[in-house]
């Protein structure tokens, strides 16, 4: 559950810096220079302020004057930044206050505008927790962070769209984190229903509707589950009337015990997070609602639960995806392609889409490859994919392209179906997107993500504790205002 940051945006005032009663921060150069706010701070307490930093701190230091003379703070926090700090570095500094102010009120005084919405967006994407299952703590009202500037408008005005996007990763974190008994299929879907509330067009595609579609490959990954499986299709139609739209679309398996072919039960805990796609699509469409993006963008979520069962898919079944290729089913544990599968061609056929994105925990191949520093990223078309990779850089979020090729796609031949869900171990997570690739149509520009040594970690990163991370919704909603989000009209 996410614990809300309550931000006030106000005009500096030295009394009410003076009164206020929980942590203040104030920053510094690595030359030991003051800016406007804390030279005013450090004239309250009678040059500790600039005694604390006599000696040149390095960029990145973070000091605590406690229980300051002068003031009725419990501390003050004074960060080093430099003057032209890229945007990572000053959202890390935000998250460093995060973490260091507790449960305590914060008070920022900042100057630059930008760097300031900048720190409140790292600060913002730190202060998370999901402690909803937890009984037997007391649950913390929301704690209040006030940024005082020269120019507070301004600050929160560029705060604003950062805002959005943080709130969009902690939907995706809230749905990765939550166990499976709650987030159904069911559950899952009745959350994206009510966005609604925020603009977005919602529908929900149930069973019987995808059987009259074909989704053969997508109904046969849950129909060893008591869980409906189910599509999401959701819309913002925020760009110019009529263009073609970018097409979102998520792996949505709440739980992944592997199907028949079961997965060791060392682990398979985690795998509550094997909706982890779907849940960065359904952040990344809450954050471009929030900030009103000039975009047309659709998300589509395939929602399912691979169980064993006496109806479960067998190895060896053969069953037919909604473009009509059939698949013979090798491993019922290489699920996720099989749901992306009939959500893309149902996608490409639907929405006739000026670009397609995928993302999925899809294997455990990629973390082999990649580790947990960066996304296993695939595509047919380069300029979709450097846009992509540039976003993510922006973003400080980690992506890596790797190749794909015929040699890869050979893998997946059948002696019985058309092709087959697994290619062997070699190269296991190119030969997953080469399925994918198989159902993309030839005129779409495609990407895949395979985000599964990403969206959830057992350790915290900068910007998130341990546990999912809502790695891609600032990628993806970077992405959509660089190259698909309308401007000036045009």
């Amino acid at each position: 559950m996410v614990t809300p940051v309550q931000f006030t945006f106000e005009e500096t005032n030295i009394d009410e810096i003076a009164t206020f009663a929980g942590r203040v921060a104030v920053f510094v150069t690595p030359e030991g220079k003051l800016d406007p706010a804390a030279r005013r701070v450090n004239r309250l307490t009678k040059g500790a302020i600039a005694r604390l930093v006599e000696d040149e701190p390095k960029a990145g230091d973070a000091r605590v004057l406690a229980y300051p003379i002068g003031m009725a703070a419990e501390a003050v926090d004074v960060l080093c930044l430099e003057r032209n700090a890229d945007v990572p570095t000053v959202r890390k500094a935000g998250a460093e206050l995060a973490k260091k102010r507790g449960n305590k009120n914060l008070l920022m005084c900042v100057g630059n505008a930008n760097k300031a919405a900048e720190m409140v967006f790292g600060l913002a994407l730190r202060d998370y927790s999901f402690d909803v299952h937890k009984t037997s703590e007391v649950k913390e009202d929301a704690r209040q962070v006030t940024v005082m500037a020269t120019k507070p408008d301004e600050v929160a005005e560029a705060a604003a769209p950062l805002l959005a996007v943080a709130e969009g990763a902690f939907f995706t974190r809230d749905l990765v984190n939550e166990p499976a008994n709650v987030l159904t299929t069911t559950n899952f879907a009745e959350r994206l229903v009510a966005m609604q509330d925020l603009g977005l067009e919602v529908e929900v595609l149930e069973e019987d509707k995808l059987a009259e579609l074909g989704m053969g490959a997508l109904l046969s990954v849950g129909q060893g589950s008591d869980s409906p499986s189910k599509v999401v299709v959701m819309k913002w139609m925020g760009g110019e009337e009529g263009s073609a739209p970018l097409a979102l679309v998520g792996k949505g398996v709440v739980f992944d015990t592997g199907g028949i072919s079961l997965k060791p039960a060392a682990g398979m805990e985690d795998m509550t997070m094997d909706m982890g796609g779907a849940g960065v699509v359904a952040g990344t469409m809450r954050a471009l609602a929030l900030r009103k993006a000039k975009a047309n963008v659709v998300g589509l979520v395939g929602l399912v639960e691979n169980m064993p069962s006496g109806n479960a898919t067998r190895p060896g079944d053969v069953v037919t995806s909604m473009k009509g290729d059939t698949i013979e089913v090798i491993n019922t544990d290489a699920e996720g392609r099989l749901v992306l599968c009939d959500v893309m061609h149902y996608a490409q056929e639907t929405f006739k889409p000026s670009a397609m994105i995928d993302l999925a925990t899809l294997t455990g191949a990629v973390i082999i490859g990649l580790g947990h520093e960066n996304a296993g990223v695939f595509s047919n078309d380069d300029t979709l994919c450097n846009s992509f990779l540039r976003a993510a850089s922006q973003e400080g979020e980690g992506a890596w392209r790797l190749p794909l090729g015929k040699a890869y796609a050979d893998q997946l031949k059948s002696r019985i179906a058309d092709v087959k869900n697994v290619g062997g171990r070699a190269a296991g997570s190119i030969t997953a997107a080469e399925f994918l690739h198989r159902f993309v149509q030839d005129e779409t520009p495609w990407m895949h993500l395979d985000i599964a040594g990403v969206a959830h970690v057992a350790g915290g990163t900068d910007f998130a504790p341990k546990g999912a991370t809502g790695w891609g919704v600032a990628a993806l909603n970077r992405l959509v205002s660089n190259r698909f989000e309308v401007t000036d009209g045009k």
